[in-house]
């Protein structure tokens, strides 16, 4: 019997391909599947075109990354298959709806419209088992397809091999960071929904009171985005990092910012990473952070008063530094215990194991009518 493991893989730039990385070695460690069965990566974006295409002709086990597939087919459809495909989710009334979207999509990056239509009832419907990392994912695949079967297993985590402290020095040196200058920084792909615009004038408001720095690390995900930004003192820059460059810099980082909004319901792997290192995280509060207990991370509602909360909080970490360490020291014990590579492993092959006794019947990809 076999395993089909289907997902990107390094050295495509994305954290799905990383966490397929990761998990592949340990199921292999496992052994072999009562029969044979498929598992399927999917995220939002055009890399998991044909592993989506395959997880319909084949179904299997599917590894919801994002509980959104919105943008995945606003890129892979024309009009008329995507009005099809998104009255399929929401039932012949939304047409109309449908086109709207489609004729404004040039926006669906940041406009929340887009992100209340993840438009998972095909593949949640035909999948032997759907896989999430967070009951606000659980709940989207859910309300789309009550009949599905659901896991939720957390998100992974492999602790690195920690640069020496006197190569984290000599970065922050090299950066020109005193010794009680407090480091803020975002990671990952820069995007709207990253709120990097609230993150940058919550700085402003607070860069005067105490001795704080900002390091936004990583690529802007859209040029309008980067234009309309005023990079402005107290903020560094650096372009997306290659693994070990990243680990180096969240060494160097006292805390980091990982808001999130519209959600997509994934689980942010840059999270997990900075949990798992001991930092101190800002997370957009919501049902994907729900199991993070009490202490381990810092939540921030989305709404009207975001920005003067992300302000408050960056001053109190800067000048309470003990503080963000505790939190740091919280996250870390909970993300070793509860999101190690055995762990999450363990849970996967549960997972398959129980699905190969689930028969759907497959919905190719011309029935979506």
């Amino acid at each position: 019997m076999k395993l089909g493991f289907f997902s990107p893989l390094p050295p495509a730039p994305t954290g799905v391909a990383d966490y397929s990385a990761a998990l592949l070695p340990a199921l292999k460690r496992m052994g072999a599947p009562p029969a044979d069965i498929n598992l399927y990566h999917l995220g939002n974006n055009q890399l998991h075109r044909d592993i989506y295409e395959r997880a319909l002709r084949e179904p299997g086990v599917v590894v919801l990354h994002d509980a959104l597939l919105q943008h995945f087919f606003l890129g892979s459809l024309t009009e008329q298959e995507y009005v099809e495909e998104f009255k399929y989710n929401y039932g012949a009334w939304s047409e109309s709806h449908a086109r709207s979207l489609w004729r404004a999509r040039a926006r669906s990056g940041s406009d929340a419209a887009y992100f209340r239509y993840p438009m998972l009832k095909r593949i949640a419907e035909v999948s032997r088992a759907i896989i999430v990392h967070n009951p606000g994912a659980a709940e989207v695949v859910r309300a789309h397809a009550p009949n599905a079967v659901i896991y939720e297993i957390p998100h992974l985590f492999i602790p690195p091999d920690a640069p020496p402290a006197y190569e984290v020095e000599r970065l922050r040196a090299r950066l020109r960071l005193s010794g009680s200058t407090f480091l803020l920084a975002v990671f990952g792909h820069l995007r709207e929904s990253k709120r990097i615009t609230t993150v940058l004038r919550a700085f402003e408001r607070v860069r005067q009171d105490c001795d704080i720095q900002l390091l936004l690390a990583g690529d802007f995900a859209s040029r309008d985005l980067e234009r309309s930004l005023t990079i402005g003192s107290g903020i560094l820059r650096v372009p997306y990092l290659p693994d070990a460059d990243f680990w180096l810099y969240a060494s160097a980082v006292d805390a980091c910012i990982n808001l999130r909004y519209p959600s997509a319901g994934e689980t942010s792997g840059i999270a997990i990473r900075l949990m798992g290192m001991g930092k101190a995280i800002v997370l957009t509060e919501g049902l994907e952070i729900s199991r993070f207990p009490r202490g381990s991370c810092i939540p921030i509602p989305p709404g009207l008063a975001e920005e003067e909360m992300l302000a408050d909080c960056m001053y109190w970490l800067a000048t309470h530094p003990y503080d963000a360490q505790e939190i740091g020291r919280r996250a870390e014990q909970h993300i070793g215990t509860e999101h190690s590579i055995d762990q999450v492993a363990k849970l996967y092959w549960r997972t398959l194991e129980t699905a190969c006794y689930h028969d759907r019947k497959p919905v190719g990809l011309t029935d979506r009518s």
